[in-house]
Parts: structure tokens; sequence; C-alpha cells
């Protein structure tokens, strides 16, 4: 993430949108500037990958949708278009052709060096402001550990600790599987 400083000009949403369609890069969109993002390490993509194929095939005719790495949501209260690693909606609102969704019952994160901090303070700040969003998951990939936040029915976030020999819950789409599977092939972590 960029420090902001007072010299940036604020982005238009229509403008931001329409870059994005042919920038060689991908970039966030918070509160009027615009954050180019860095590419992912091999544990990165192969954590997000190996979560994507068991999330896609078991949301499979259900009705919801998981999206990896290249979709964007749209959180309008906070003002920002994020890149989540992961997402699964499942919200009719969300079935149209747009560049972003807006209405994620899960969204997941691969945390690096880089991103951890914010990833755990501002922008999970404005993942809480999805009134859909059920469940916020941070996965290392420099330790086996997952983080799962759940939202309960006091609406509050709870979090739910995994390590290397449990079973992941993600109750927002009904989803169990291994922590070993989401590191397979991981260097140096199995």
């Amino acid at each position: 993430m960029v420090s902001r400083s007072q010299d940036y000009s604020i982005i238009s949403h229509k403008d931001y949108l329409e870059g994005e369609k042919v920038s060689p890069i991908k970039h966030e969109y918070i509160r009027g500037q615009v954050y180019a993002m860095a590419g992912g390490s091999d544990a990165h993509e192969t954590i997000a990958g190996n979560l994507f194929v068991l999330l896609r095939n078991h949301v499979r005719g259900r009705g919801c949708r998981a999206y990896i790495g290249n979709m964007k949501v749209y959180i309008e209260a906070a003002d920002v278009y994020y890149y989540p690693d992961l997402f699964v909606t499942c919200d009719s609102r969300d079935q149209n052709p747009d560049d972003f969704k807006k209405y994620p019952r899960l969204v997941v994160e691969v945390l690096s060096p880089t991103t951890e901090a914010f990833n755990r303070g501002g922008k999970f700040a404005d993942y809480r402001l999805i009134e859909t969003l059920e469940e916020y998951v941070l996965i290392s990939q420099d330790e086996i550990n997952v983080e799962c936040f759940r939202r309960n029915e006091q609406g509050r976030w709870v979090l739910y600790p995994y390590n290397r020999e449990d079973e992941l819950e993600l109750t927002s789409i009904g989803f169990k599987c291994a922590i070993a599977e989401l590191y397979e092939d991981v260097l140096g972590l199995n």
C-alpha cells in the first residue's frame, strides 16, 4: 500500500473502472485514490489456487459463485473497490456482468508481509460494512495458520483460529476441508 499524500487528486469511480479495463496491472480504489497492487509469491498463488479449486467445486450448482483474484468487490459504504484473493457470493443481486460484485458472503485474503497489517486493520474494517459478509478468512503464507473471523448473531466478529492438524470450517457456505489441503505443494511448509 502506497502512503497517502495531499498531492494526490481524487479520481472518479467511472474513471477508475474504465482505467482498470485497459491497465496491465490491477489497482485498488480507496476513497478516490488508486493504489497499484503487487504480484503474489509462489506460496500466495498456490494457497489461493488450492482453496479456489475446493470452493469452486463445493459451490457449483448451489446458486453461489467463487472468484479468485481478478474480480473486484465494491463496498459503497466505505467508497472502496478491493480485489480479494478469493470470495464467494450467493446473492442474486451479484448475478450480473459487471466488473465488480457487492454482496459477498465469504472473503479470503492470503497474507503477505507488505499487506498483512492493512488486511487485518483498514481493509477488515471496510469489509465489515458489507451486510451480507458472514466470514473473513486470513491465511498466512509463511506458516501454517488460518484465522476465520465469523459474524455471530449479535453482529460481533468472533475469531476461529486453525492450525496444521485442524479442519477448516466455513459455515457461511457449509464447507469443510483439512488445513493441509490449503497448503498442499507450498514449499517449506509441508
